[in-house]
């Protein structure tokens, strides 16, 4: 396995002084939100604003993207699939796999990724919600819709690899996000501390559970009210949740001289303006957190012509 040297911003490590991601086999009670994390959004092709300047962008195709972040549940059976179909392994207590390595044009400061195994996951590590007992891997109770973390980007590009879907690049995701007008946040221009899980909601799991508790339930933020802690509706125009704080959301884009990846959305650890639709985070592809996991996209599949045979003469 592969290791290389980070350029880290430090967007993701503002307001997380106060973290501490529990032993590995803390349990707790199943939130259902309502949310289905199976379902697909389309985002249809047209103009929106992107960036803080509201630069004007088209994006002339339709796509789809998952209304939530991939969760532990469908990571977990991810990878059994995988094992079995030996596109991953274990190697040093760790998931890996292969990837081809990027064009490297040798720019000063340019970082190298060559082609062999790299890290996806790291196996029963704190903060992590997976458990690799037996052979399979399994979740920990009440964490089944969280949304998984300790994932490279790697692991990422992987999974939706796996299904034959991709990662969005960060135009796809900001249009998701944001839709056709110029709101600051995935719901509009106001954020409140019940509208997201971020460094200043004091969501009601932390409050009950504890500091280790980091992330909510996808679709958590929906309106719906939890043991007496009331939510705002917040999903985006196209009706995608967690477009903004839970956590940070690797994107597909490699970008030329550089290698980075680069993450959007926020997390739990950060402050409200780290939540804004055009805010970003960049990392090694290697790297993997507490607060990063990610959601996929896809290409809109047109439905096939019908076909009407003619009658008989």
């Amino acid at each position: 396995m592969k290791m290389i040297i980070l350029a880290f911003s430090l967007l993701l490590l503002s307001g997380c002084s106060a973290q501490n991601p529990g032993d590995l086999n803390t349990e707790i009670p199943f939130v259902d939100t309502g949310i289905n994390s199976e379902l697909w959004v389309v985002i249809p092709a047209g103009d929106f604003l992107k960036g803080q300047h509201n630069h004007p962008m088209k994006v002339d195709y339709n796509y789809e993207i998952m209304i939530t972040d991939v969760t532990n549940r469908q990571y977990a059976r991810y990878l059994n699939e995988a094992l079995i179909s030996g596109s991953v392994k274990i190697v040093d207590n760790q998931i890996v796999g292969y990837y081809p390595g990027d064009k490297f044009d040798g720019y000063n400061h340019e970082v190298e990724i060559t082609a062999g195994d790299w890290l996806h996951h790291p196996i029963n590590q704190p903060g992590s919600r997976l458990l690799f007992e037996e052979g399979k891997f399994t979740v920990v109770k009440g964490f089944e819709n969280h949304p998984v973390v300790m994932i490279t980007w790697f692991g990422a590009k992987a999974y939706a690899d796996f299904y034959g879907w991709r990662l969005p690049t960060e135009i796809e995701w900001e249009k998701a996000a944001r839709g056709a007008d110029a709101r600051v946040y995935p719901w509009g221009n106001e954020i409140a501390r019940n509208q997201a899980n971020f460094y200043s909601s004091r969501n009601l799991l932390s409050k009950v559970f504890g500091s280790r508790i980091l992330t909510t339930p996808v679709g958590y933020y929906n309106g719906r009210t939890y043991d007496g802690y009331e939510t705002v509706d917040s999903k985006s125009p196209y009706g995608l949740y967690d477009m903004a704080g839970n956590v940070w959301q690797w994107t597909g884009d490699d970008y030329p001289y550089l290698h980075l990846r680069y993450m959007r959305g926020g997390s739990e650890a950060n402050y409200e303006y780290n939540l804004r639709t055009w805010a970003r985070n960049s990392a090694g592809p290697d790297f993997q957190g507490i607060n990063i996991g990610f959601r996929c996209a896809r290409d809109l599949v047109k439905a096939a012509p019908e076909i009407i045979e003619a009658e008989d003469q």
